[in-house]
Formats: structure tokens, C-alpha cells, sequence
């Protein structure tokens, strides 16, 4: 698989992924999509609330599991009892697959298989958190090292090899383009095409390395 940052990185990003960059108007963002890998005798990988969708990808991509949690949907699920949570549709699962939920606006879920830990924490945090402040501890995987080549493929593509690893984004927009012929905000927000720049800072084994791209989406 490949993650939602690598697509946005390659000019080659979804639709879908537009929604990791909602919170953002013009200016920088420091300490954004936080992700890193601990490789010992399992490989322990955290990540901050957008990892949450890709982790579970990564999980039913590499084994047929049971999720239990939340889900989050833009829309109703037909036939399953939900409630109304801001723009979303909340749907709690208990020991089930996921094909009901295909697309889902976030997947706030739990897996624990012996080779496969999964952990999503139950709630999404409010925008405007100071970047210092930012759970770096949203989502994690706990995973034998058999899944090493994946995990490096989807997650860490651009990294060496290592023990230990951290990756931080500062974010800089220098441009956003509404849409002339939309009046609902929600909406303006969800179209506008932001511009600019993102830094990947990554630090391997106590060795720093900053990249950049250009940023569209």
C-alpha cells in the first residue's frame, strides 16, 4: 500500500486525501503527521490522528482480522444503527470486518492478534492544537518483524535502515484558491486548493535529514 503522505508527496493523491489538510489556512504548520518506528524484537510504530485510516489499511492489507471501535462516516450506513456526531455518522463495532464501512471518513479502532496490535484512541482532537501539543501517540501498531518490508514500503519508503526513527512535517501555505461558485463554507473549505511546501524532517539512529516537495492538493 501506499500512504495517504507518499501519494501527496508523488502528485498522485485521492480525492480523500484533501481532508488531512482541511485544518489549514495560509501560514506554517510546524510538527504535523507524526510518525516513527522502534525495531527490536517486535517493531513499534506511533503515529498522530492521520495515520489512524492508513494503519488500519496497513492491518487489513497484510492479514484478515476482527476490528472493534468506532467508526466515523460522511454517511449513513443502510440498515445499521448509528448517531449523528457533527458531520459525521458514529457507528460502534464489536469483533467484525469492515466491509460495511468501506471509505470511512476515520477508523477509530482497536486490533490485538498475536502477531498484529492495533490502537486507535476513541475521539479525534480538536483543531488548533499548538504543534508542542500534538499526540504523537494517537495510533500505534505493534508488529512482528515479518511485516518489516511493508511497514518500511508504506510508511518509511524514503528511509534507511535503523533501529529507531522519527519523522515530523512543517507545512507552508503560501496560497489557497476558493471556489467562485460555492456559498456553503463547509463546502468552500472542502474544495479551496491549497499551495505551497512541505519539510520532512526525519531522524534515523540520532542522524537529522530535512526533505522537501512541493505541495498541491
Amino acid at each position: 500500500m501506499e500512504s495517504f503522505l507518499k501519494r501527496i508527496f508523488e502528485n498522485n493523491s485521492f480525492n480523500e486525501d484533501k481532508k488531512y489538510f482541511l485544518r489549514f489556512g495560509k501560514g506554517n504548520y510546524e510538527r504535523r503527521f507524526l510518525i516513527s518506528f522502534d525495531k527490536g524484537s517486535k517493531i513499534k510504530i506511533r503515529g498522530s490522528f492521520e495515520w489512524a485510516n492508513d494503519f488500519v489499511k496497513f492491518v487489513r492489507e497484510n492479514k484478515n482480522v476482527l476490528f472493534s471501535g468506532s467508526v466515523l462516516m460522511k454517511n449513513k450506513v443502510p440498515g445499521r444503527e448509528g448517531r449523528k456526531k457533527g458531520g459525521s455518522f458514529l457507528y460502534e463495532i464489536n469483533g467484525e470486518t469492515l466491509e460495511e464501512f468501506e471509505n470511512a471518513y476515520y477508523y477509530l479502532l482497536n486490533v490485538n492478534e498475536e502477531d498484529i496490535i492495533l490502537k486507535i484512541k476513541k475521539s479525534l482532537p480538536k483543531p488548533g492544537k499548538e504543534a508542542d501539543k500534538i499526540d504523537d501517540k494517537f495510533c500505534s501498531l505493534e508488529l512482528d518483524l515479518k511485516y518489516w518490508n511493508a511497514v518500511k514500503s508504506a510508511f518509511f519508503w524514503d528511509v534507511g535502515n535503523g533501529k529507531k526513527c522519527k519523522i515530523e512535517h512543517t507545512i507552508k501555505i503560501h496560497y489557497v484558491e476558493f471556489p467562485s461558485d460555492v456559498s456553503n463554507p463547509v463546502k468552500i473549505r472542502e474544495l479551496a486548493k491549497r499551495k505551497g511546501k512541505i519539510f520532512r524532517k526525519i531522524e534515523l539512529d540520532g542522524k537529522e535529514v530535512v526533505k522537501e516537495y512541493e505541495l498541491e492538493v
